[in-house]
Formats: structure tokens, C-alpha cells, sequence
């Protein structure tokens, strides 16, 4: 006889007020390969004809769940290993130490955010975390032909992490590995919209983008026991403001992501890989034919757990509209145009309980 399922509901914060989601409440599930599939990059450098095909399966994933897994990606194991053991070298300093790199400290959104500081979800628990965010700053970006004539400085105090041995270096060489395939992969979208594959390029030239450093401390050893009630969520059910995600996470697991069905999926840990899912403003542009979906994160490991999310937006102040190729006579524009940087500022004013500036 089958089980029959329970729901209950999600409640998220959008720009035109609350929005609800139905949600099972059975433990997650593995997801099936249509679900959130492995993509290979092995041949995004090669001809046309090789990223038209991958984007065939890419636009499966985006109209489908919205996540998916890269292989082949680009990014060596040493680089994101040294990433990572910078991670923890950060995160493992006394609070005195961190505090010298907080944000607060730096007046922007680079450095340190103390655990607790954030709760992405008003209606669940303040998010157990702790991050190292770093922004876009052109003196650090690749494509950028004579980086030292820029009169821009480093938005963030690099002084405060000078006694961690080789921190800044590899923080910024990881953030440009990231960047660069986040620039390859939206081109791999913007076929799989149907459009010229360089149709995004001129709005990723200065782009909002963020790296970061996540940890999320042990569990209680008194709430270890799966899906205990007591725990509280590592990241809060939310979903992601910008264009594409892409996410490295250590072995813990812990990533559930809401399917179209409704029910949480346990998106498990996958050596040699990074999960892409579609961010908010890339739904917008593609009239909600990619689908940006509902994530949250716990921690139920007596161990720490990392991970390393890259979010790409589009240049702040270009006027973004919906993509062509998405609207026909049955399916008019479903928004109006509006800048990423707009979208992106008054999607965290909503998020602070801040007014919405014009």
C-alpha cells in the first residue's frame, strides 16, 4: 500500500509580497538522474557544434528542477584543495582574528560574517553559518588587459589575512578560475535559450559577482539523529538572487533542493564536481522558462562542513530585458526590463527589512 505523502508549506519573501510553496515533509530523497543530472564540460573549448550539444542538455536541467552537476569543469583539484585549506585556515582563527576581516569592519559586503549573522528565511532559524565573501573588482579579473593602471584599490583589507600564509593569493587566483567558468557556462545558456551564444558577453564585462568561503559548524551532539527537528538550518529555505550559481561542497552532504514534485532532494556530494543551479534574474530573463529553485542546507555531520559558492550576476548597471526567444503571441513578457544591480539591491533591502528604493 503506498505511503501517502504529508505536505506543509515554504514561505518566501518576493519583491510583490510573500509567495508559498507546497513541500512534503518526508525526509529527502536521492533524485533521479533527470532530476539533477551530471553534465560532462569535457568539450566546452572545442567547436559550436560541441557547446550546441551540451546546451541541449543543459536546457533540459534549467526547464526541468534548475540544478545540475559539472565534470570536467577546468578547475584543478590542487586549486580548489588549496581553496579549501585556506577555508579552514581562516575560519579555524580565534573570533578576535576574524573580527579584523569582518565586514562590518570593512563597511562592504567583502570579509568575514560572524555565525548567526544572517537569517535568509524570517520564518526558520537564523542561519548556522559563517562566510568570507569576496566581490567583483576588475583589478582581479583575467580579461582585463593592464590590471595595474587601474587607480581602483582592493575593496577589501587584504592586511587583515597577511598572517595566513598564502590566503590572499590563492583566495583571488580560485575567485578568477571561478569567474572564467562562470563566463564559459552563460554562453553555454545563451544557446540553450536559442540565442548566439555571445548574446550575454557584453553584460558579463564588469559583472556582480561573489566568492565565498562557507562553514557551517558540527551539529549538537544531542541532535545528531537524521532530520531532527531541533537542529538548526545551515543555510534557510531561499532561493538564489542572481543569473547561475556554481557550488563546490565537501563530502558531508547536506543540500536539499526542492523537486518539481515537491519533495526535498538530497543533492549528495559527487567527486570532481560543482552543482549549477539557476538564480532568480536568469528565471526573469528567460520569461520562467528556467526555472530558479527552492534550497536549503543543514548540517546533521558531528564534523564541519564547507563549501564554496560562486554567484554570477550581470553588469549593475545595465538595463536587462526578457530574452527574445522567450516570447512569442501565447507567451508576452512576463516582466519588465529593470537592471541586475537594481534587482540585486532590492532583493537584500527586502531580505534587511529595509524600504525598496526606486
Amino acid at each position: 500500500m503506498a505511503t501517502l505523502l504529508e505536505y506543509t508549506q515554504v514561505e518566501l519573501l518576493t519583491l510583490s509580497g510573500p509567495e508559498f510553496r507546497r513541500v512534503s515533509t518526508a525526509p529527502p530523497r536521492p533524485p533521479t538522474e533527470d532530476e539533477i543530472p551530471i553534465i560532462d564540460l569535457a568539450s566546452i573549448d572545442k567547436d559550436l557544434e560541441a557547446r550546441k550539444t551540451i546546451a541541449s542538455k543543459v536546457r533540459v536541467a534549467a526547464e526541468s528542477t534548475g540544478f545540475f552537476y559539472i565534470k570536467n569543469h577546468g578547475i584543478s583539484e590542487e586549486l580548489i584543495e588549496n581553496a579549501l585549506s585556506q577555508a579552514k585556515a581562516f575560519f579555524d582563527q580565534p573570533i578576535e582574528k576574524k573580527q579584523l576581516a569582518s565586514s562590518k569592519i570593512q563597511n562592504n559586503t567583502d570579509g568575514w560574517h560572524g555565525l548567526g549573522t544572517t537569517q535568509i528565511n524570517k520564518t526558520e532559524t537564523r542561519d548556522h553559518k559563517e562566510s568570507f565573501s569576496l566581490r567583483y573588482n576588475p583589478k582581479n579579473d583575467p580579461t582585463v588587459s593592464d590590471p595595474d593602471a587601474l587607480s581602483l584599490e582592493d575593496a577589501f583589507a587584504w592586511d587583515t589575512t597577511s598572517h595566513l600564509p598564502g590566503f590572499h593569493e590563492t583566495t583571488i587566483e580560485f575567485y578568477q578560475r571561478r569567474l572564467m567558468l562562470a563566463r564559459k557556462i552563460i554562453r553555454i545558456f545563451a544557446l540553450a535559450l536559442d540565442m548566439p551564444e555571445d548574446y550575454f558577453d557584453a553584460v558579463t564585462t564588469s559583472p556582480g559577482a561573489d566568492g565565498l568561503y562557507i562553514h557551517y559548524p558540527p551539529a549538537p551532539a544531542n541532535t545528531l539523529e537524521e532530520n531532527n527537528a531541533n537542529v538548526d538550518v545551515g543555510i534557510g529555505s531561499h532561493t538564489d538572487i542572481q543569473c547561475v550559481t556554481l557550488l563546490w561542497q565537501d563530502m558531508s552532504g547536506g543540500l536539499q533542493v526542492l523537486s518539481a514534485s515537491d519533495e526535498w532532494l538530497d543533492a549528495r556530494p559527487i567527486p570532481g564536481t560543482l552543482v549549477v543551479n539557476i538564480g532568480d534574474f536568469l528565471q526573469r530573463l528567460s520569461n520562467n522558462r528556467f526555472k530558479s529553485t527552492v534550497h536549503r542546507v543543514y548540517n546533521r555531520q558531528p564534523t564541519s562542513r564547507y563549501s564554496m559558492p560562486f554567484f554570477l550576476g550581470f553588469n549593475p548597471d545595465t538595463v536587462c530585458k526578457v530574452v527574445p526567444s522567450c516570447i512569442d503571441e501565447t507567451h508576452p513578457a512576463l516582466y519588465e526590463p529593470i537592471s541586475c544591480g537594481k534587482w540585486h539591491r532590492n532583493r537584500i533591502e527586502l531580505a534587511h527589512g529595509k524600504p525598496i528604493t526606486a
